[in-house]
């Protein structure tokens, strides 16, 4: 299969990339940092990978990134939306945007919706999400208002899982919620708690498990909780479908401006 996996140069998505390479699977990685992601291709090997550089903090280089694609490639069967951020220095995207809503919740939007014409009803697209979701104040994820790390992190990441929600109504391909587990230790983990955390292959392999496994064939619109080790119940707002409609006439209009 052909699977685009964006940050695939750090952490859950590094391990689940080297997964994915070892079954055969043709790759379309992303990263921001060029010379870490030729790292990573020279490991995978440049025969069944192929690499895509772009800072998801900035729209118009997520829309670049998807034209790239686009331009190279008439079908893709996988994608996972990975990249993340939590804490960083600089808060306010060049966009206005608060930094956790334009990587986490916005780019992918962006980035799935551009890509939506290469896939048809047996692709996938897997969003990451989290535990540490809080209901969403779209003022502060647009910087209208002040907002801390932990409820920027928790917004964005609600907000990714309610538009996964929204476009699973409408579109074909699987498009699935999925929480790694709580506390894996990924570099942005200990960054933001200061804690090792648990094994990140536990989060790598669910990945894994969501693009090719049997087992979420049927999983549009659901919500996977690697906590639980099951699909489970999302945060109720991801099934609001008032709160869902406007948080996608947001993102609507944010991207239309792109």
């Amino acid at each position: 299969m052909k699977i685009l996996l964006t940050g695939a140069t750090d952490g859950i998505g590094l391990a689940a990339a080297r997964m994915l390479a070892g079954e055969g699977h043709t790759l379309l990685l992303h990263g921001r940092n060029e010379e870490k992601l030729k790292m990573v291709e020279e490991e995978l090997g440049k025969e069944n990978s192929e690499t895509y550089v772009a800072d998801l903090s900035v729209l118009k280089e997520v829309k670049e990134f998807a034209e790239e694609v686009t331009d190279h490639h008439d079908r893709l069967d996988v994608l996972i939306n990975n990249a993340g951020i939590y804490k960083t220095p600089v808060k306010t995207t060049e966009d206005g945007l608060d930094i956790r809503f334009a990587v986490n919740t916005v780019a992918p939007y962006l980035l799935t919706r551009r890509l939506l014409p290469l896939m048809d009803g047996s692709g996938r697209i897997i969003n990451l999400s989290s535990a540490a979701q809080q209901p969403v104040d779209l003022d502060k994820m647009m910087r209208r208002k002040e907002i801390g790390d932990d409820a920027a992190y928790g917004q964005s990441k609600l907000a990714l899982t309610m538009w996964t929600f929204g476009m699973a109504k409408k579109s074909e391909p699987v498009i699935v919620a999925v929480n790694p587990m709580s506390l894996l230790g990924s570099k942005m983990v200990k960054e933001a708690f200061g804690t090792d955390g648990h094994d990140i292959s536990i989060g790598a392999r669910i990945l894994y498990q969501a693009a090719v496994s049997d087992s979420f064939r049927e999983a549009s619109g659901k919500y996977y909780d690697n906590d639980k080790g099951n699909f489970g119940n999302p945060h109720p707002d991801a099934e609001n479908d008032e709160k869902v409609q406007s948080l996608l006439h947001t993102l609507d209009n944010i991207t239309a401006q792109v």
